[in-house]
Formats: C-alpha cells, structure tokens, sequence
C-alpha cells in the first residue's frame, strides 16, 4: 500500500469512527471526492473549491456548471457534489413524511424547514388540512418570490377547494436570508389570507423559513389586522 492509499484509508477510518465532527471543511470534501476522483490528491481540489466558492455550504450550493470550472471538477464530481444536498432534503423530508395532524406551530415549522433545505431560489408550498387539522397534502404552488402575482393566490384558493380543505398552512423560504417576513410577505399574506376567507377557508399560518431557522407569521401577530 502506497502512502496515498494509506491516507485514504485512515481518512475513512477517521469517518466511521467519530463520523464529520473532527473533520475540517477541506476534508470532508476530501473525504467525498474520494469516490469520483481515484487517483488525484482531492485535499487540494478541497482548498480550491473552498477557495473559490468561499464556505463548504456555498460549494454544495454552487451550480454543476461552475463547479466545473475548478480545476480538477469534472462533471462527475460536480454530479456528486451536488448530490449532497439533494439527498439531505429528501432525508429529512422522508422523516416527516407520516405526518398526520397539525395542530401547533411547532409541527408546521418541523414539516417545511426540510423542504426548503439546500434551495437556492425561493418557493411557496402550502399544506391543506381537514377540519380537524388533519393533513391531506402538501404541494408547491410556485418558484419564485411569495409577492408574486394573483396567479399564485388563485393557484393557492383551487388547490384548497379541490381537495376540501378547510385549513391551509402557507410557507415560504428565504435562500441566504434571515426568517423574518418582509413588508411584501406581510401584505400578500393578507391578501391570500381574505381570498380564502371568502371561501370560508382558513389560512392557520405563514412559516417563514430560512437555513434551519423558521418564524410563525401567526405567532409573530402579524394575523391580527388582517380582517380590516
């Protein structure tokens, strides 16, 4: 066994052991590209990607395109960089995926902040609820900003009506941002909330999420004025 290998080895070991707690940024990427890159030294191709794209979560953000133009990225390590972040949205959604009632901010929040792990652009879903808040689906409405145009606010009324829901819990994500509704978010939310209101559907909340972090539009008192 060359010393190569024998680094590779140790490095996979270190893994199993004590998993990425101990692990620099460099060397998780390191540890990853091991599996697309036989041969070459991937600590280096580590530093460079670091180095270009400025923190480990920027890497697994950037698009397979620019990914490539890091020297030693070649379209099957950009394929497999950009498989991280997609497996662990749907990991995590997977383990939200037998809910059945949602009756608290609490269950909302848990529910969305995994569907929006690892997306780069915004996107309103909306959960449908019985009158029992019990679930009976969730869908994305649109990719966008939540302040876009009636469209999404009829798209969000004729989903509810189609599968008789009476409640229906909005969310949205804010990429790179912080979890705080913005004035257009406050106003939209109004305006979606009295269209549903209309068809004597309740929208129960609006989570805003970003990163791991999300806020309750309804805890938040934001709901309060919103039928004057």
């Amino acid at each position: 066994m060359n010393l190569h290998e024998g680094h590779r080895k140790r490095l996979k070991q270190r893994f199993i052991n004590d998993g990425l707690s101990t692990f620099e940024d460099h060397n998780i990427l390191e540890l990853l590209l091991f599996y697309s890159i036989p041969r070459s030294d991937t600590n280096e191709i580590g530093h460079k990607l670091l180095k270009h794209f400025g923190s480990l979560s920027n890497v697994f953000d950037a698009p397979v395109e620019e990914l490539c133009k890091v020297e030693g990225i070649g379209e099957h390590s950009a394929v497999l960089i950009k498989l991280i972040p997609e497996i662990c949205n749907i990991y995590h959604t997977d383990k939200t995926e037998n809910v059945t009632v949602i009756n608290s901010t609490n269950l909302a929040g848990r529910y969305f902040v995994p569907r929006f792990m690892g997306k780069t652009s915004e996107e309103v879903h909306i959960m449908l609820l019985d009158d029992k808040k019990k679930f009976i689906k969730s869908e994305i409405i649109s990719k966008g900003t939540v302040n876009a145009s009636a469209v999404s606010v009829r798209k969000i009324v004729s989903a509810a009506i189609n599968s008789n829901a009476t409640g229906v819990v909005l969310a949205h994500n804010h990429p790179g941002g912080v979890a705080l509704p913005s004035s257009s978010d406050i106003l939209t939310t109004k305006r979606i909330y009295k269209a549903l209101k209309l068809m004597d559907i309740q929208l129960c909340d609006h989570i805003v999420v970003a990163d791991n972090d999300y806020v309750s539009m309804l805890d938040s008192g934001m709901f309060a004025d919103f039928d004057y």
